[in-house]
């Protein structure tokens, strides 16, 4: 089955996710069964969920955009709107700031202690759980991403995130400082107050928890825009935090465009800081809108280019394996998608021959249908950037060694392809193609392949794959990107930080580094009166 596969090549401490749903792994078999009598592409399966939350979520409660309009959420599978949604524009996100600006000032959360907001993060976490087939299908019928991904990996990661970061919730202090002359000082790590957070449509829940979770472990407040492309899960999982307990005006959720909602939200005067994740070229119109308002500080999440470098002591079936993984995983569709394949001359016509055979073998199809490796892209843009990209392939020289073409007649489906005889100076091995779109370039000596994977604006992540630790060593700290996975790819860990060199971003999400995004530091410098003792 494909999720055997996805589960195997993610990480070690990925079992720690996939455990974690071993109470709930029959209700999610029984949630596949319902889906698992699809056929052709052009026969979806209709998902037995129902969508009920489709309108902003601002101060606890779901009500309508204030101009009335809503827009078409799409079934990618299709072309079909699932439902119409609530379209967030300025006054809607001035309503949610000024709720969350309520929440902070004047409201509990801040003011709980540890303890009881650590709890609250606990009781959504079981609830995610308890809903995690209905949360799946949402995603997976939203996004396109096969259900089985969605069930029993990012639901479950959800969920670990939740209670990853409840765990931190009492565990945020400030120091005693030792200081020249009679004086006690001490600081504090104080909640930032309002966060702005925009999400992208590729992991709309695990991002969501990115966000979310460091935030509301912190003691802050939020105003979270999602993706015009992939609103349902959040609004969904954002409810579930209000039955978990969470105070009206805590976490507000709006749903909109990036040229309205978007825009509105970093330049609120009353946001006190931004956290984006998306393309890098959307990333700096972030910054920018951050900076012309406020100076509210911002972290970045952004594109990618990453290496993988396969050298000549490598297995090469398990090479073939990994690096089809890190560039086919989730149709494609990720930031830090091993989007350049470097092999080593030694083995490169092996491994271009092995790897457009696993390619050909990958299952494309209804992500509904158990065992489908690869559903559709997220929409037509998307669609069609993919299929120009590889005409650019074929028209640079590039040997196109499979695919390279869309699949069935409904739907945003696109062949699993392959590229060799990749040059450095062609656009596929230099954009970001954010597809099902492999790579593969040639090379011949450690430090020319450092030189190679370095010449790139991007720097978000890199693959090595090797038997030599020196090897190894010297890759991992020459190459500059923030994440280094040697001999397996995307390992994602609640524990582990993410984030990227050069115009990938800017700050890390994820484990202990998160948490400062979301605090303000504090001196507290007291005169002693009598400092005789000291």
């Amino acid at each position: 089955m494909a999720s055997r596969k996805i589960s195997s090549l993610l990480s070690r401490s990925l079992s720690s996710y996939l455990c974690s749903s071993a109470g709930r792994s029959s209700s999610v078999r029984r949630g596949l069964k319902r889906f698992s009598t699809a056929a052709a592409i052009d026969e979806p399966i209709t998902p037995s969920v129902e969508v009920n939350y489709t309108k902003l979520l601002i101060n606890g409660q779901f009500v309508d955009a204030a101009s009335g309009k809503t827009f078409h959420t799409v079934d990618p599978r299709t072309g079909n709107v699932i439902a119409d949604v609530a379209e967030g524009d300025f006054e809607d996100v001035n309503r949610a700031v000024s709720a969350a600006r309520k929440a902070f000032d004047e409201g509990p959360w801040p003011k709980m202690t540890a303890y009881e907001r650590s709890r609250v993060l606990l009781r959504s976490a079981d609830l995610i759980d308890k809903h995690n087939d209905t949360i799946a299908a949402l995603e997976t019928w939203d996004n396109g991403k096969p259900y089985e991904q969605s069930a029993k990996i990012e639901v479950p990661m959800l969920a670990r995130l939740m209670r990853y970061y409840a765990g931190w919730a009492d565990k945020i202090h400030g120091l005693t400082v030792p200081a020249d002359g009679p004086y006690h000082v001490q600081t504090l790590h104080e909640p930032i107050g309002v966060a702005g957070q925009i999400i992208p449509w590729n992991f709309p829940l695990l991002m969501f928890a990115w966000k979310v979770g460091p935030a509301l472990a912190c003691g802050n407040t939020v105003v979270i825009k999602t993706a015009e492309q992939t609103p349902l899960s959040a609004l969904y999982v954002a409810n579930l935090f209000h039955e978990a307990g969470l105070p009206p005006g805590v976490l507000n959720v709006i749903s909109g465009f990036g040229p309205t909602a978007g825009a509105a939200l970093c330049s609120h005067m009353d946001v006190d800081k931004l956290a984006f994740t998306g393309s890098t070229s959307t990333g700096k119109l972030v910054l920018e809108l951050a900076a012309k308002s406020n100076l509210k500080p911002v972290t970045l999440e952004l594109g990618g280019k990453s290496p993988f470098i396969i050298c000549e002591d490598a297995d090469v079936d398990h090479a073939v394996e990994t690096a089809h993984f890190a560039l086919f995983f989730n149709q494609g569709q990720c930031c830090c998608a091993g989007s350049r394949t470097y092999v080593h001359e030694q083995i490169y016509d092996e491994f271009v021959a092995k790897a457009k055979a696993r390619a050909e073998k990958r299952t494309v199809g209804d992500p509904f249908k158990q065992g489908i490796e690869q559903g559709p892209q997220i929409d037509p843009e998307q669609f069609n950037k993919i299929l120009s990209y590889i005409k650019s392939g074929v028209e640079s020289g590039a040997t196109l060694e499979t695919g390279g073409d869309k699949l069935g007649s409904k739907g945003y489906y696109v062949k699993p392809t392959v590229f060799s005889n990749v040059k450095d100076d062609m656009l596929i091995a230099q954009d970001e193609i954010f597809g099902p779109v492999q790579t593969i370039l040639k090379y011949k000596t450690i430090h020319e392949v450092i030189h190679r994977a370095n010449a790139s604006s991007y720097g978000l992540a890199a693959g090595v794959f090797t038997q030599n630790l020196d090897t190894a060593n010297t890759l991992s700290r020459a190459l500059r990107a923030g994440t280094i996975w040697i001999n397996c790819y995307d390992v994602f860990d609640a524990a582990i930080p993410f984030g990227g060199y050069k115009m990938s971003g800017i700050g890390r999400e994820k484990g202990i580094y998160s948490l400062k995004n979301y605090l303000q530091v504090k001196a507290v410098v007291t005169a002693l009166k009598n400092p005789a003792w000291l």
